[in-house]
């Protein structure tokens, strides 16, 4: 009988600390998860969704997060944008003095929840609606939650509350923050704004913000419905819905939601099949701005893609293409900054000889201008901007000529100008 019972314990201790750990979504203290391709998740009851790292790109890189475990993109929902992707070999582990706690493989800790616990914890759960939360004190009452600590995508039933944004990612597979910002506003309106990256200034450009009914009494927190409409809780504890609709047939029970700002500044509602065929993929509800491309036009930064680039609209997303003449600063990034194929000068004075210029219809880049000329022709402002060396685009509509400088911010695709876009290029390095 001793020979049995010494057999068994030494059976259970060969299984991993995480597999005996969890219970229908709970997460004892001392639960911890390794960063590698063959590390088990904590799911939540229904196991619809997982907690743990994700490997990216990179094999050698994970991103610790929460994601959608049933369908096969595993689409990640929440992440510490705060944090860069961690190496294979890091570990995430419960401590009932500092919550969640975040290591590299050298024991050193990258981040934990320890400066907002107020209690020591008990364990943690990650419920159906993707939300892990801490759970301690003498009440056993919720310490942190990741609904509170959104990244860039809310979940039905979360709620955003005043001081708290999604912010966009840097692009598709790079989790480090972007230019984008979803702000809930104390006047009680939503509001799609953007950033400078890394400095995270305010670029004073505000594209898209709903209207409330009443801003007397604005409400204190927006929610996304379980049918895929986002709703401000007013103060008299009403709802007024500010994005999508109520009377959409949208079943949660046969579909997965989420609410992204996307790291291209489109903020959508998609949608997914619970039960996936090979065909099933995230599809749009609802997305705003309708034309990020025309949205975008601030003092400061870039416009929707990077500067000099030229924003066109394509099914409500942006697409962004360097102009003739000019090249991506980044050749991994399409969306980012372009920059000329020659280096402008004044040292030569010979304009007319050095320099053409490409014709391109229905192009701008507002704001970017430092000289007008009124009234004007084509042919006067062709030459206009050949003579002078500051001079790198020159826009000619309605009998005047707008002559820009580098860089270009702002550049986008408007059918509605009737204008003509002349820009000046080298012609030794002629597209």
């Amino acid at each position: 009988m001793a020979y049995a019972i010494i057999h068994l314990v030494f059976f259970i201790s060969l299984f991993p600390l995480n597999a005996l750990a969890q219970n229908n979504g709970t997460v004892a203290v001392g639960s911890i998860i390794t960063a590698s391709e063959t590390s088990s998740p904590w799911l939540s009851p229904s196991q619809d969704f997982a907690f743990g790292f994700q490997p990216l790109k990179d094999k050698d890189l994970f991103l610790l997060s929460i994601w959608y475990n049933k369908i096969p993109e595993k689409t990640v929902v929440w992440y510490v944008n705060t944090i860069d992707p961690v190496p294979r070999g890091s570990k995430i582990e419960l401590n009932s003095d500092f919550g969640l706690v975040l290591s590299d493989p050298q024991n050193q800790t990258l981040w934990n929840t320890e400066w907002i616990l107020p209690d020591r914890v008990d364990h943690g759960f990650l419920n159906d609606t993707g939300n892990f939360i801490l759970i301690g004190g003498s009440d056993n009452r919720r310490l942190w939650e990741s609904f509170k600590l959104p990244a860039d995508t809310l979940l039905p039933l979360q709620e955003l509350e005043y001081g708290i944004d999604l912010i966009s990612r840097q692009s598709e597979t790079n989790f480090s923050r972007g230019r984008f910002y979803v702000r809930f506003q104390r006047d009680g309106n939503l509001v799609l704004t953007t950033k400078s990256v890394p400095t995270n200034v305010d670029d004073d450009a505000v594209y898209y913000q709903t209207k409330i009914s009443d801003p007397l009494n604005s409400g204190y927190r927006i929610i996304l419905n379980s049918n895929g409409a986002i709703s401000l809780l007013k103060t008299n504890n009403q709802e007024e819905v500010i994005l999508g609709s109520l009377s959409t047939s949208l079943p949660t029970s046969e579909n997965y939601l989420r609410a992204t700002i996307d790291f291209d500044g489109v903020f959508t509602l998609y949608y997914h099949p619970k039960i996936s065929t090979a065909n099933s993929k995230w599809s749009a509800l609802w997305s705003v701005p309708d034309n990020i491309c025309l949205s975008i036009t601030g003092d400061k930064g870039s416009g929707a893609c990077g500067f000099n680039s030229i924003c066109n609209i394509t099914n409500q997303r942006p697409n962004c293409e360097c102009p003739e003449g000019y090249t991506l600063l980044d050749p991994n990034n399409k969306y980012g900054s372009c920059i000329p194929n020659f280096t402008p000068s004044c040292a030569k004075v010979e304009q007319l000889e050095l320099y053409d210029l490409l014709v391109l219809k229905d192009i701008d880049w507002p704001l970017s201008d430092y000289e007008q000329i009124y009234p004007s022709n084509e042919s006067v402002c062709r030459q206009a901007c050949l003579q002078d060396c500051f001079c790198a685009v020159a826009i000619f509509r309605s009998n005047s000529c707008w002559k820009k400088k580098l860089p270009l911010s702002n550049g986008r695709v408007d059918t509605t100008l009737n204008a003509k876009a002349f820009i000046k290029y080298r012609k030794s390095a002629a597209p």
